[in-house]
């Protein structure tokens, strides 16, 4: 695959796409660029919540976490469900703006076993979240509470997790409208963080 320079990526994808409050789709051998009235974010404050089970795993420590360990594993861990959007060329998309340094994983391994993992475009200070998985359960559980945490310690300002379903409510996931939400990724953006 030929890897344009990391300008092109940056102009085209991030600043063209993700930093307007854009995400991308496969759709067949396309990829588009979607946007949503509402948008789900994951609360980095007191707002953030869990199961009380969930504790309990937690404090089992069964558990490490990992960044990009296996990056090429999350991806394909969040496009194998029976029904998918991470097509095989946005596979490559993903893939090429890891190389680039703007895509990460956050993982949670048992032993040497990749036990979950959620997938990320990180800009500034704004963390947008592409997908999630697990192999083990309660593997992505504790991927996203040790993801807010790191989140948190990094200065973070925003965690889109772009659309809402039960299972990030559960996580104290809220709706912002797409107005608020492109002032939010404004701010997040300029703030000057490190992922890593």
């Amino acid at each position: 695959m030929h890897i344009p320079e990391a300008a092109w990526v940056r102009k085209t994808i991030i600043e063209g796409g993700y930093a307007q409050g854009y995400f991308l789709m496969g759709e067949d051998n396309d990829l588009e660029w979607y946007t949503s009235r509402q948008r789900a974010l994951i609360p980095l404050d007191e707002r953030f919540r869990y199961p009380k089970s969930l504790q309990r795993v937690l404090n089992q420590n069964r558990f490490q976490v990992a960044i990009n360990r296996d990056f090429a594993a999350v991806v394909d861990g969040c496009a194998d469900r029976p029904s998918t959007w991470i097509t095989p060329r946005l596979k490559e998309v993903y893939h090429l703006l890891y190389a680039t340094g703007w895509a990460v994983s956050f993982e949670t391994w048992q032993g040497d076993e990749l036990a979950g993992g959620i997938l990320g475009i990180v800009i500034g200070g704004a963390f947008i979240g592409e997908s999630m998985f697990y192999r083990i359960p309660d593997g992505s559980k504790v991927a996203m509470v040790r993801l807010v945490e790191h989140l948190r310690r990094r200065g973070f300002l925003l965690f889109d997790a772009q659309l809402q379903n039960p299972h990030l409510e559960r996580f104290g996931a809220y709706i912002v409208s797409d107005r608020e939400y492109r002032q939010l990724l404004a701010q997040a953006i300029r703030q000057p963080c490190q992922f890593l």
